[in-house]
C-alpha cells in the first residue's frame, strides 16, 4: 500500500487529505508541524509526500530539503503562496510539483497519481554491496559474513542516509535534522555515538574506518569499494 506524507498546519485541510486520501487506499501520516514530519518520515519512509510551506516550526522548504537528501519520492507542495519566487524556491529544493492554495481535491488526487507513476518503484531499490557488508535498502536489512546484523532504526536510518549518497558528504547538520528533527541540529554527540556504533557493527577494523568516514566538523561520508 502506498504510504503519503501530508503536512499541514490546517487541522481541517489535514483532516479532509487525510479522509481523501485513505478512501482511495493510500496508507496516510499526517504531521501537522515540521518536527512532527520529518520523524513520522524517519520512523516509516513515505512513498509521496504533499508538504505545506506555512508551517509553524519550520518552512515546508527545509523538510523538502531534508526529505530530498535521503528520498526519492515525490514531494508535492501545497500552498497559499502564489509568487512565482515561491514556486522556483520550492522546485530548486527537490520538489516534484507545486500546488496553489485553494485547490480541487480531484486535480491534487490526478497529480498524486501521476507523480507515483512516473516514480521508482520502491522494489527497484538498489542493493549496496561492498567487501565488508551488504545493505538492501528495499528489505532494510544489513549482512556481513556472519549474517544478518541487527541495527536500532536510529543506526539504520543513519546509514541508509549515507548509503543512497556514496562518495558524498553528508553534513552533521543534514544528518541531525532528518534522523532526530530540526531542534537538535546542534547534538553531534548524538551522531558520534550512533557511528561509532555502526562502525563496531560493520567495520572491518572499527578504529579505523573504511566506509564510514569522518569528515571532521563537517559531516560524514560513505566510500564503497571502487570495484562495487
Amino acid at each position: 500500500m502506498t504510504r503519503v506524507l501530508i503536512v499541514d498546519d490546517d487541522p481541517h485541510l489535514l483532516r479532509a487529505l487525510t479522509i481523501a486520501l485513505t478512501a482511495r487506499g493510500y496508507r496516510t501520516s499526517a504531521a501537522s508541524d515540521a518536527t512532527t514530519a520529518l520523524r513520522a518520515a524517519a520512523t516509516a519512509a513515505p512513498d509521496l509526500a504533499v508538504i505545506d510551506l506555512g508551517l509553524p516550526d519550520l518552512d515546508g522548504i527545509n523538510i523538502v530539503e531534508s526529505l530530498r537528501g535521503w528520498s526519492t519520492a515525490p514531494i508535492i507542495v501545497l500552498s497559499a503562496r502564489h509568487d512565482e519566487t515561491a514556486k522556483i524556491n520550492a522546485l530548486d529544493a527537490g520538489a516534484d510539483d507545486y500546488v496553489t492554495k485553494p485547490f480541487g481535491m480531484g486535480e491534487l488526487l490526478a497529480r498524486i497519481r501521476a507523480a507515483l507513476r512516473r516514480a521508482t518503484p520502491a522494489d527497484e531499490q538498489p542493493v549496496i554491496t561492498t567487501a565488508a557488508f551488504t545493505v538492501d535498502l528495499a528489505a532494510k536489512r544489513v549482512t556481513t559474513a556472519v549474517g544478518e546484523i541487527r541495527l536500532t532504526p536510529t543506526e539504520w536510518h543513519l546509514l541508509e542516509l549515507l548509503v543512497r549518497h556514496p562518495g558524498r558528504l553528508v553534513t552533521q547538520r543534514q544528518l541531525l535534522q532528518e534522523v532526530w528533527g530540526p531542534r537538535y541540529e546542534k547534538e553531534t554527540n548524538y551522531l558520534r555515538v550512533h557511528l561509532a556504533n555502526l562502525r563496531r557493527k560493520l567495520e572491518p577494523e572499527p578504529s579505523r574506518p573504511r566506509y564510514l568516514i569522518t569528515e571532521p566538523g563537517i559531516g560524514y561520508r560513505f566510500t564503497p569499494d571502487t570495484t562495487t
